[in-house]
């Protein structure tokens, strides 16, 4: 209602000036490729930034997904690693996990490397912000989704229905946590020796290099590894 902003855009891309969009929701929230019917109804990740704006997708040169460190997921819908007891119930109120509107529960569950991977292929990323880590912290012992076990194969991708997924089992890998408060942390030497192993660890199953974390809310406290070039 402003102006052609496709046209503006351009012209800002044209004249070499840095432009940087961000999506709204979770990649799993895809209309065409998330959990169908329990979507959005548009594209969040980066491959709807072309249809969202008028730019063609070239024009991206960066695409840094924000992962947190668990999983969560709103309202409902297949979870495969969903954790319905006093872990999942810890790692809600450790982060805040809220509706920032409603203030809905929302629900919590191991990471899951399977999902994590679907959303690094949709969004072609180059990076990855992994966020809330100090929520971990105090676990005897982490776990990660490494596949799914589905109708007796192991499975590294998402079955095509919501119907498959809600079958499937997780397969996990087990850590060792930390107990450290990490809060304070400014770099990645600085952190647990587990907690850089976590973080080496999901590196290695997501086929993408972490970027940046987080080790609380405030802006001082994300880690930046890499400065973003764009």
């Amino acid at each position: 209602l402003v102006c052609d902003t496709g046209i503006l855009l351009d012209q800002y891309l044209q004249e070499d000036k840095k432009v940087l969009f961000e999506g709204a929701q979770g990649a799993m929230l895809d209309i065409d490729y998330g959990t169908y019917p329990f979507v959005t109804s548009s594209h969040p990740g980066a491959n709807g930034v072309s249809e969202g704006t008028g730019i063609g997708p070239l024009y991206i040169k960066e695409s840094i997904g924000i992962i947190k460190a668990y999983t969560t997921r709103v309202g409902a819908g297949p979870f495969p690693t969903e954790l319905n007891d006093e872990v999942g119930e810890l790692i809600r109120q450790r982060g805040h996990e809220y509706g920032t509107v409603t203030q809905r529960a929302r629900r919590t569950g191991w990471f899951d490397a399977v999902v994590v991977n679907q959303s690094r292929r949709m969004s072609s990323l180059t990076g990855i912000s992994l966020m809330l880590l100090d929520v971990l912290s105090g676990f005897e012992t982490l776990k990660i989704c490494t596949a799914y076990k589905y109708k007796g194969e192991i499975i590294h991708g998402l079955p095509a229905t919501v119907k498959g997924i809600e079958e499937v089992e997780p397969v996990y890998e087990e850590m060792p946590g930390w107990n450290e408060d990490i809060t304070n942390v400014k770099s990645f030497e600085e952190l647990p020796v587990n907690c850089q192993n976590y973080i080496r660890r999901i590196e290695e199953l997501i086929h993408c290099p972490i970027v940046m974390f987080s080790v609380g809310p405030d802006r001082n406290q994300t880690v930046v590894l890499k400065e973003i070039e764009f």
